[in-house]
């Protein structure tokens, strides 16, 4: 079992964590398998209910505090990460989080946060096209890449905006998994990607 935490702050973008949400919740790692090899569970920084963008309510799993270790923590963006990357509760979490999970993921201006975090110094990494210019200033010690959907650093992941954690999370189920998994479940969700031609590792 892969244990993916998502994590959630007033005014995150929907799809940047329901998207990856989906993705790993509904992959089945055989054709006649009837459960998700992944685990997936969301967590705030006090455990209590989180208006997302656009007024959605979200109930997380866990608090900072009480949330278990995860494989793989996904850092969603979205209005509310301009003021989360400078909360320095979350910042202290997620730099503590980096020490024991396998992959460290952003969707969006997720990165902003693990930028904030200093997670992204010497790496290679993307976000949302309107952040490019913000991210690659801010943080002089960093490498923006533009116009793709993800970089992939190893146990550092960044995608680019909204949709594009979907892809990001097709990625690594493939990585993880296999590709034949990946397009499995992508063809259950009616989701077009194209595992063959994926933007190359960058370490």
């Amino acid at each position: 079992m892969i244990h993916v935490g998502i994590l959630l702050y007033n005014d995150v973008e929907v799809l940047d964590f329901a998207g990856p949400f989906e993705v790993f919740a509904v992959t089945e790692q055989t054709l006649n398998s009837t459960a998700s090899p992944f685990l997936v569970q969301t967590v705030s920084e006090d455990g209590k209910l989180v208006t997302a963008r656009n007024g959605l309510k979200v109930q997380p799993d866990y608090s900072y505090d009480h949330a278990p270790r995860f494989d793989i923590l996904i850092v969603p963006g979205g209005p509310g990460s301009r003021t989360e990357m400078y909360n320095k509760t979350t910042i202290q979490w997620v730099q503590n989080r980096m020490d024991e999970v396998n992959i460290m993921a952003s969707v969006c201006t997720g990165a902003l946060i693990l930028a904030e975090a200093g997670l992204l110094d010497g790496k290679t990494v993307t976000t949302h096209w309107n952040s490019y210019d913000r991210l690659e200033n801010d943080y002089p010690n960093l490498t923006v890449k533009r116009d793709v959907k993800y970089v992939d650093e190893g146990n550092i992941v960044t995608s680019g905006g909204i949709s594009a954690g979907i892809n990001m999370s097709f990625h690594l189920v493939s990585r993880l998994l296999g590709k034949d998994v990946a397009e499995r479940t992508a063809k259950r969700m009616e989701y077009d990607i194209d595992l063959s031609n994926e933007p190359e590792k960058t370490s």
